[in-house]
């Protein structure tokens, strides 16, 4: 328990430390384009609408509003980083790349005897996918003696045990060993370079050819933009498993939008109740506040045994994701009405329908369109899971179906995809927001 407690701790710090140089070059870069803007622009402002009236804007939400140069610029940036990390060849420059090609190394071996003689080893470092994957033709042995000289063929990123003891006359005897590598002495857990990358010794005594890796990361991993864009256009004209993509990402669309209506249908009804009425608000919130930390992944198994596989389990997932958030969006924006506002209403006369009508849902539309924004989210972060459900057609099934054959490239266009579907809408929620809740920010 202890030694898998420290090796998990060891792997977290790893990979937490590549966050940080990743978000530390990101950051980096931001702040070098902002120094430049301010530079170069003096920092002028041109806002001539109602936020540049103001004296104070620091701490004022209504007053920020998003630069779109620095929009531009953040995506440039991870694109970049994104291409540089790959090596990608839309770049004039590139960090450097993992050997490929035929290489040698020559190996210094004594038997039980006590004799020496030399032999090589010829290596190809080859591409994966690629046809030249055999192993090349072993050099020719000069002279005469009990090595004889050895080929491998080895992938690109990954290391192979050269058993030259296989070869080699008396290799299995006790006593042989292999002494030297390249004319350096050599014992188990060293290594010695050779023109591609290194020769280590294991324990047993064998020798382990690793070609060098370079900076770039494997395509495995994460692909090329190219690669990506390639893909792209393959599945735009031949679909992905007998399913065109928009057809796929059309149908996930639609468990969305069908899911979080349901949900604000719903929700916000139930939201206002329990802002309104303490006993409503005593009933449900054990309910509310029970079931929003429930991440909807959990209730997939409940969702198959009460509606089974079909369409039906899906919306239901999407629902209850989007529910418990609308809800507590429309209550919170119920409680932080201004109760001055609802103190004026009732001294001019109004009654509890056009308070609610007139003070309390314009005022509580701030928060619902908050709520909006983060229940579409979790809804867009849900259909791949809720497409687990036996789901032929989806962007979150072709995505499911594709990393069990290690498609990155198709992951990843699944991914950008619902990125810029779910940033499109996010943006025609606040572009309704600004419309119908004009005075947000100002009092």
């Amino acid at each position: 328990m202890g030694a898998e407690l420290l090796d998990t701790l060891l792997v977290t710090i790893k990979m937490v430390g590549g966050i940080f140089v990743i978000f530390g070059v990101f950051l980096g870069v931001s702040a070098a384009v902002f120094f430049l803007w301010n530079l170069f622009s003096g920092n002028k402002k041109d806002d001539k609408g109602y936020t540049s009236l103001k004296t104070v804007t620091f701490g004022d939400e209504s007053a920020v509003t998003a630069n779109r140069l620095a929009s531009i610029a953040g995506v440039v940036t991870v694109f970049l980083i994104w291409s540089i990390a790959t090596g990608s060849s839309l770049l004039p420059f590139s960090l450097p790349k993992p050997f490929t090609g035929i290489s040698q190394f020559q190996y210094t071996a004594m038997n039980a005897a006590g004799q020496t003689d030399t032999g090589s080893v010829a290596v190809n470092v080859f591409v994966f996918g690629s046809e030249n994957s055999s192993a090349p033709e072993a050099p020719a042995k000069t002279g005469s003696g009990f090595t004889q000289n050895d080929t491998v063929a080895v992938p690109e990123r990954r290391r192979k045990i050269v058993r030259v003891t296989n070869n080699d006359e008396g290799g299995s005897e006790e006593g042989y060993k292999v002494t030297e590598v390249n004319g350096q002495p050599i014992a188990p857990g060293q290594s010695v370079p050779f023109d591609g990358g290194q020769v280590a010794m294991l324990a047993s005594g064998s020798l382990q050819v690793r070609p060098s890796g370079g900076m770039t990361m494997e395509a495995l991993y994460l692909p090329p933009p190219e690669q990506v864009w390639t893909r792209f256009l393959d599945l735009n004209a031949n679909g992905y498993q007998g399913v065109g993509l928009w057809e796929n990402v059309m149908w996930s669309l639609i468990r969305v939008v069908i899911g979080f209506a349901l949900g604000c249908l719903f929700g916000i009804p139930l939201g206002f109740a329990m802002g309104l009425n303490s006993w409503l608000r005593g009933w449900f919130d054990p309910i509310v506040e029970f079931m929003r930390p429930v991440p909807p992944l959990a209730l997939i198994p409940l969702v198959i045994i009460w509606f089974g596989i079909g369409e039906q389990g899906k919306i239901s997932l999407l629902f209850l994701a989007a529910l418990w958030i609308m809800t507590i969006g429309a209550r919170a924006g119920v409680s932080g009405v201004n109760i001055s506002k609802v103190h004026a209403a009732y001294s001019l006369g109004a009654t509890k329908p056009q308070i609610l009508s007139k003070v309390i849902l314009p005022n509580s539309l701030p928060e619902i369109f908050t709520a909006a924004r983060v229940a579409m989210g979790v809804c867009w972060g849900t259909v791949v899971a809720a497409e687990l459900v036996a789901a032929e057609k989806g962007a979150g099934k072709m995505i499911i179906a594709a990393s069990k054959f290690q498609l990155t490239d198709i992951v990843l266009i699944g991914i950008i995809i619902i990125g810029v579907i779910g940033y499109g809408i996010d943006v025609l929620m606040r572009m309704a927001e600004n419309k119908l809740v004009p005075w947000k920010g100002r009092g």
